[in-house]
C-alpha cells in the first residue's frame, strides 16, 4: 500500500493512504529544479533489455520526479530553498537541490545521520531519510556475509543497512522562507521520501534479480552441452563477472587427496591454473566453513589475501566474495570466487549481500553443471573403453596376403554406410570380420547385432527382425522390439542371409529399402539407422539361377563384396591364429602359456582343417584344458588322421577288398567324416549339405557303423 504524505487545512502534516491525486504545488519552477547525480552509477548494465531498464530509474532520477511534488505538500506560497543529500561511496553530494545552493548542505547532513536526529544551521534543518526495510531485505542483513566476516571486513561494510542491495545513507535539508523548517514537517517529507526510496530500490532490487536470474539460466543451459572442461569452467567464470559486475572470477575445485585447491581461469598465471593450499585465504575460509566469505581492502587482516599472487599478475585485488559450491549430494567440491566488483548503483567497491545470495545461486548451477559434466565424461570414458576392449577381443589376425587385402578394403568401406556382403565358408571368421568393419566405423559406439538367418523359420522370422506388438499373434503376451529397432544407431549383421525363405527375403529388401520397419500387429512405421551386413557361405549367383535367391536382394546386399579363404589356403596364418587362441584361453583360466613344439607346429601346418578357423580355436582350447605339460607335442593335438591332407586321398585298392560295396561303404564313410568336420561338427548343417534331414543322417550313419551322438 503507498502512503502519501499531506498537508491538512492547518498546515498539520497527516497521512492518508492509497493513490489519491495530490494538490497544491509549492512556487517552485520544477523545470529549473537542479538535480545532481552520480553519472557511475547505473541500475543495470547496459546490454539489459530496454523494459527493465525503463521500470528501474537511478537514485537521482527517482529524486528529480518525486521531490517537486512532495515539497508541493509545504504550501503553495512558501519559499524553499533544500533538497536530498547522498553519501556516494566515501563522500557526500546534493542528488536533488531546488533553489539557490547552500555550501553547507553536505556537511549538515552527514551531522544529521550521524547524529540520528533533527539538527539547524543557518537557517536550514536537516534529517536523516528512514529507509523502512520490508522482511526480506531485513532477513538478508540478518543473515548476509557480514554476520560470517570477521574483523575489518565486517567493519568496512559497515551495520547491515549499509550492505543491502540500494540502501544508502540519506539525509533532507530544507529552508522555508529563510528559516529551518520545524521538526514536524521535516519528519513528514522524511518519512514519506523514505518509503519511496524504500519501494522504488525494491523495484531496481527486483529488475536487477529478474535479469540476474535470466542471464544464469541463459548460461546453465549451454553448459549442458560443453564437451570441454576448460570452456565449461571459462563460461562460469564469465557469467559471474557479468552477473556480478565484477572484474575477475574463478572456480577452484577441490582436490580432497592433494588437500588442493585447482582454480581455473586464473588469469594472468602461466597455464591458466592457479593451486593453493585448501586451508589458504578467503577460499580456505568459504571451503571449510561451508559459508559465504568476503575481503574488501583497506581493513587490518590484509594477511588474508595473498599478495604475491597480485605482483606475479601486475594486479591489485580491492575486494573478494568467496562462495562454497556444493552439488546435490550435499558435497562440498570446491569455491566459487569473484574478484574486485565494480560500483554501481546498490553499491561501492565491496560485494554486497545482493551479491552473496547471487553468488550462491550461480554456485548452485554451477556444481550441478560440472557434476552432469563429470558424469558425462565417466560414461564417454567407461563407453570408449567397453568399445575398445570389445573391438581387441576378436581381431582380424593374419598376414596372409589375401587377409592384408581383406583388412585394407574393410577398413576403406568401413567409414561409409554402403552394405557390405562377406562370403567364405563355414568357420573362416565372417562374424569377425563383421565386427573389424563396424568397429573401425563411425558407428562403433552403437550395437552390433547378430542374427543367425539360417536358425530362423519363415514364421517367426519377421517377429525376429522387426518386432511385434502385444496380442499381434497367439502367445505374444507383450510388445516385443525387433533386431532392426535394437540395432539402430549401429550395424546388423545377417548370417547365412543364403538360408533366408522366400517370404524373409521379401520382406527384407522393403525394410533395406525404405529404411522403415513396422512391427507385426502394428501400423505405425519405426524408421531405423542401420547398416547392413550380410553373410553366406552358399554360392548366391547358383541360387539366384534356380530362383532360391532374389536378384534384388543380392544387388542390394552387395554393394561391396569380401571374400574370406579358406584356413588352409593361409599358409602360417595358422600358427600366428593358434599362438593368440593359446594365450587368451590360458589367460581366462590361469595357467601358464605352454609352447608348440615342432611336431605340433607341421602337424598343424599340413592339417587341412575344414572346419577352418573354428575347428582351429576349438583344437587349441582342448590343448589348454586337456595338456598340463610346457610344450605341446604332435600326439596332445588330437587330431583324427583321416582328416589330414595325407589321409583324404582316396583309398587304394589294398585298403578295401575290390568289393564294389564295400568301396562304395567307405566312400561313404568319409564323405560325411569330412562335411560333418567341414561344418564343424553341426549335424543339421551337414544332413542339409547331403540333402537329407538330421535324422535321416543319423540313421545312414548307423548303417555304416560309424558313431554317432544321437
Amino acid at each position: 500500500m503507498n502512503i502519501i504524505a499531506a498537508v491538512s487545512k492547518t498546515d498539520k502534516p497527516t497521512f492518508f493512504s492509497g493513490h489519491r491525486s495530490v494538490i497544491g504545488y509549492s512556487s517552485l519552477n520544477v523545470v529549473k529544479a537542479n538535480s545532481t547525480m552520480d553519472r557511475s552509477q547505473s541500475v543495470l548494465p547496459p546490454h539489459v533489455s530496454s523494459a527493465a531498464t525503463e521500470a528501474s530509474m537511478t537514485h537521482g532520477n527517482a529524486l528529480t520526479s518525486f521531490m517537486p511534488v512532495l515539497l508541493g505538500l509545504v504550501g503553495n506560497q512558501a519559499s524553499l530553498r533544500g533538497g536530498v543529500v547522498s553519501q556516494v561511496q566515501d563522500r557526500w553530494q546534493s542528488t536533488f537541490w531546488t533553489g539557490d545552493r547552500w555550501g553547507q548542505a553536505e556537511s549538515l547532513a552527514s551531522q544529521a545521520v550521524a547524529d540520528d536526529q533533527f539538527v539547524t544551521a543557518d537557517g536550514f534543518a536537516g534529517l536523516s531519510i528512514p529507509i523502512a526495510p520490508g522482511a526480506d531485505m531485513a532477513t538478508s542483513a540478518g543473515r548476509g556475509p557480514g554476520s560470517a566476516g570477521t574483523g575489518a571486513a565486517a567493519g568496512n561494510l559497515g551495520s547491515g543497512q549499509d550492505i543491502l542491495p540500494g540502501v544508502g545513507s540519506d539525509a533532507i535539508v530544507l529552508s522555508i522562507d529563510g528559516k529551518p523548517a520545524d521538526s514536524d514537517t521535516l519528519k513528514m517529507l522524511a518519512t514519506a521520501l523514505g518509503r519511496f526510496l524504500w519501494l522504488q530500490r525494491n523495484h531496481q532490487n527486483d529488475a536487477r534479480r529478474l535479469w540476474q536470474t535470466s542471464k544464469m539460466l541463459q548460461h546453465a543451459a549451454v553448459w549442458q552441452q560443453l564437451d570441454s572442461d576448460a570452456q565449461l569452467l571459462a563460461s562460469m567464470a564469465d557469467c559471474a563477472c557479468e552477473v556480478l559486475n565484477c572484474e575477475r572470477a574463478t572456480i577452484f575445485l577441490w582436490d580432497k587427496r592433494t588437500k588442493k585447491l585447482i582454480g581455473r581461469p586464473a588469469i594472468g598465471i602461466e597455464g591458466g591454473v592457479l593451486e593453493v593450499e585448501d586451508n589458504a585465504g578467503i577460499v580456505g575460509e568459504a571451503l571449510h566453513s561451508g559459508s559465504p566469505r568476503w575481503w574488501s581492502a583497506g581493513g587490518t587482516d590484509e594477511g588474508r589475501v595473498n599478495r604475491r599472487i597480485d605482483q606475479a599478475q601486475n594486479f591489485t585485488t580491492r575486494s573478494l566474495l568467496a562462495v562454497p559450491m556444493v552439488n546435490s549430494r550435499d558435497q562440498v567440491i570446491g569455491v566459487f570466487e569473484g574478484i574486485n566488483a565494480r560500483p554501481g548503483d546498490h553499491r561501492n567497491e565491496s560485494f554486497d549481500a545482493a551479491d552473496v545470495r547471487t553468488l550462491t545461486e550461480l554456485a548452485m548451477h554451477a556444481s550441478i553443471a560440472i557434476d552432469s559434466y563429470r558424469t558425462r565424461t565417466d560414461l564417454t570414458e567407461t563407453r570408449d573403453r567397453l568399445v575398445e576392449q570389445a573391438a581387441q577381443s576378436k581381431p582380424l589376425i593374419g598376414n596372409h596376403h589375401s587377409i592384408q587385402e581383406i583388412r585394407r578394403n574393410a577398413t576403406k568401406v568401413a567409414p561409409t554406410d554402403l552394405s557390405v556382403l562377406v562370403l567364405g565358408s563355414n568357420g573362416t571368421g565372417k562374424e569377425v570380420l563383421a565386427q573389424h568393419i563396424h568397429y573401425q566405423s563411425e558407428r562403433r559406439n552403437g550395437p552390433f547385432v547378430a542374427v543367425n538367418c539360417a536358425a530362423l523359420v519363415e514364421t517367426l522370422l519377421e517377429s525376429e527382425l522387426f518386432g511385434h506388438e502385444k496380442g499381434a499373434f497367439t502367445d505374444a503376451s507383450d510388445t516385443r522390439v525387433g533386431k532392426f529397432e535394437l540395432a539402430n544407431g549401429g550395424t546388423l549383421f545377417l548370417d547365412e542371409v543364403g538360408d533366408m525363405s522366400a517370404g524373409g527375403q521379401a520382406k527384407l529388401l522393403r525394410v533395406l529399402e525404405e529404411k522403415v520397419v513396422v512391427r507385426v500387429g502394428g501400423s505405425r512405421p519405426i524408421p531405423v539407422d542401420v547398416r547392413v551386413i550380410a553373410a553366406t557361405n552358399q554360392p548366391l549367383q547358383e541360387l539366384i539361377s534356380a530362383k532360391r535367391f532374389r536378384e534384388d536382394l543380392f544387388f542390394r546386399l552387395n554393394v561391396v563384396s569380401l571374400t574370406l579363404p579358406p584356413l588352409s589356403h593361409r599358409g602360417d596364418d595358422v600358427m600366428e591364429l593358434a599362438e593368440h587362441f593359446l594365450v587368451d584361453f590360458c589367460r581366462q583360466i590361469g595357467r601358464a602359456v605352454p609352447t608348440f613344439a615342432a611336431s605340433a607346429r607341421d602337424a598343424m601346418l599340413s592339417h587341412d582343417w575344414p572346419g577352418n578357423v573354428r575347428e582351429l580355436r576349438n583344437t587349441v582350447e582342448r590343448i589348454c584344458y586337456l595338456t598340463t605339460t610346457d610344450v605341446v607335442e604332435a600326439s596332445d593335438l588330437m587330431m583324427s588322421p583321416s582328416a589330414t591332407r595325407a589321409s583324404t586321398v582316396s583309398p587304394t585298392m589294398d585298403d578295401v577288398d575290390g568289393n564294389l560295396n564295400s568301396a562304395t561303404r567307405e566312400f561313404q564313410i568319409q564323405h560325411i567324416e569330412r562335411l560333418i568336420a567341414s561344418c564343424g561338427g553341426n549335424m543339421t548343417e551337414a544332413a542339409g549339405k547331403l540333402g537329407l534331414h538330421r535324422s535321416n543322417l543319423y540313421r545312414k550313419m548307423r548303417q555304416l557303423g560309424m558313431p554317432t551322438s544321437s
